[in-house]
């Protein structure tokens, strides 16, 4: 009986999922613990997925679970990307074509001639991609250990330092080896606003509202903008502003702010929705606290939809880097769907 136990074959495993998840996670595991590559050169993953691939000469490997985890920390987190318009690029840049000309008319009769009218132009903007990276450590006797959940650590230790270096950049970043922020650009006043500038509206008091009527620049700056874009638009600013706007009533005694109704959604100002974003300047002199505008037209984020990793056990014994990557770039895409709010005389 004990001999026939021992012969006959195993059952095999009820969970088809468990099946096809085990190699890679064994291969990634056994990579990033003890640097050994073998089991990766076998595995090919399902097509819904990024593939797994080790380059020849460095180690490079791509993880979709990792890189998934990732990504939704990201899109979860207090940052324009999750207003803006998102693209996946396979390229080193990302152009986008802009027509903010209008085509002439005029009217005609029956028998009078056509008359040549204006023909509309195109301009073209161009985001490049730029490398943000990470460089977490770990010590080899932490990486031994088997109770040890090596990937969600990497995971939440990049997904940490990307979100905060993509959101600051996003609003403020020079464009020099990182994303241009839309703040970067420059404000003129409204009245006398061009293309390839940010329009603004003052308070008409420097540093702060109007002491009288400080709701009426929140409602100027709602209506400087185009109805094209107020439909899609939401205002930007940081906590300490909000906890000053938030206090504002109309001319009835309503409140302009209110909370979400539901959980998840975002408080509103004005009927608008509101993303806190802390990297957004404090009140204060000619400061531009308050953005309000349809970003998912006005700002573009462009990246590559793959994370590197690269494990390195020798430049800081006893302790293993893990050199992440990521390529993603960001800019103005359409100038006349940005407002700013600028706390000033004009």
């Amino acid at each position: 009986m004990l001999d026939r136990k021992t012969m006959t074959h195993k059952r095999p495993a009820l969970s088809a999922a468990a099946e096809t998840e085990a190699p890679h996670q064994k291969a990634f595991n056994a990579y990033l613990r003890s640097g050994d590559d073998d089991a990766l050169r076998g595995i090919h993953l399902d097509g819904k997925s990024m593939n797994t691939s080790v380059s020849a000469d460095g180690g490079y490997l791509v993880d979709p679970q990792t890189a998934d985890t990732i990504q939704s920390v990201l899109n979860s987190t207090a940052s324009l990307r999750s207003i803006a318009n998102v693209v996946n690029v396979e390229a080193t840049s990302f152009d986008v074509l802009i027509d903010h000309t209008d085509v002439g008319a005029g009217w005609a009769t029956e028998t009078d001639p056509s008359v040549e009218t204006g023909t509309p132009s195109i301009d073209r903007i161009t985001i490049p991609l730029h490398e943000l990276s990470a460089l977490p450590k770990a010590s080899q006797r932490l990486l031994d250990d088997s109770a040890f959940d090596i990937e969600s650590w990497l995971a939440g230790r990049i997904a940490d330092k990307f979100s905060r270096a993509e959101a600051a950049a996003f609003v403020s970043g020079d464009g020099i080896d990182k994303p241009t922020g839309f703040l970067t650009h420059t404000a003129v006043d409204d009245a006398s606003w061009a293309w390839n500038n940010l329009g603004y509206i003052a308070t008409g008091v420097d540093g702060d509202f109007d002491g009288v009527t400080p709701a009426d620049s929140i409602i100027d700056l709602v209506y400087a903008l185009g109805a094209q874009y107020r439909a899609g638009a939401t205002f930007i600013m940081n906590s300490k502003t909000a906890g000053a706007v938030r206090k504002m009533k109309d001319a009835d005694g309503r409140f302009l702010w209110s909370d979400g109704l539901a959980a998840g959604e975002p408080a509103r100002l004005m009927g608008y929705p509101v993303l806190i974003a802390e990297d957004m300047p404090d009140i204060g002199s000619d400061a531009t606290a308050i953005a309000f505008g349809d970003f998912a037209a006005g700002y573009t984020v462009a990246e590559r939809p793959d994370l590197r990793v690269l494990r390195d056990p020798f430049s800081a014994k006893p302790h293993v880097l893990f050199y992440a990557t990521k390529r993603v770039g960001g800019d103005v895409s359409d100038f006349a769907a940005i407002k700013l709010l600028k706390f000033s005389v004009s």
